[in-house]
């Protein structure tokens, strides 16, 4: 798999010292709070289950998917529901949770999905902020790296379903995929 990626951009131990950080501004800032992580499947199902341990007040977690890439490597521009949460977010302080903020589309979509149904808060946590590549200004509130434009995959993030398993974030070389 190393053969398909151009370089690796940010090592396990880099990841690991990141989650442990957001971990601890995550639970100072909720101390004394009910908050419910959402995770956005399928992307950050590795990140959320490393950020869930380095969290010490208690949460609860659901999960979501919504899908804005298909099989492409750029967002199609439409976001699709694919499953919705089974929690009742009412009266409660949502963190949802995130591999990667680029178009902020996804983020845009289910901000606003969530803030419907009466929580107390709907705020957001990505490993990865790719800016660049920001059409609607929606910004995480909680970040671990500023990435440039370019196609990563590892750590939950995948490339036609594979590479999810690698405990890195690399950038996948184009002669692997097409635009």
């Amino acid at each position: 798999m190393d053969k398909d990626l151009s370089r690796i951009l940010i090592s396990q131990k880099e990841i690991e010292q990141k989650v442990n950080e957001l971990g601890k501004q995550i639970s100072g800032d909720y101390q004394g709070k009910e908050l419910l992580l959402v995770c956005v499947l399928k992307g950050s199902i590795i990140f959320i289950s490393d950020l869930m341990r380095a969290i010490s007040i208690p949460v609860i977690f659901d999960t979501i998917a919504v899908s804005s890439y298909g099989d492409q490597t750029k967002s199609s521009g439409v976001v699709r529901l694919i499953k919705d949460l089974d929690e009742d977010i009412t009266d409660k302080h949502v963190l949802i949770v995130e591999d990667i903020v680029d178009s902020g589309l996804t983020v845009q979509y289910l901000k606003k999905m969530l803030e419907q149904r009466g929580p107390l808060s709907v705020k957001v946590c990505t490993l990865l902020d790719k800016r660049e590549r920001r059409v609607h200004d929606q910004r995480p509130d909680y970040f671990g790296f500023i990435i440039p434009d370019e196609f990563v995959v590892g750590y939950g993030m995948d490339y036609d379903e594979k590479y999810r398993q690698l405990p890195y974030v690399g950038v996948l070389d184009t002669k692997i995929y097409k635009e």
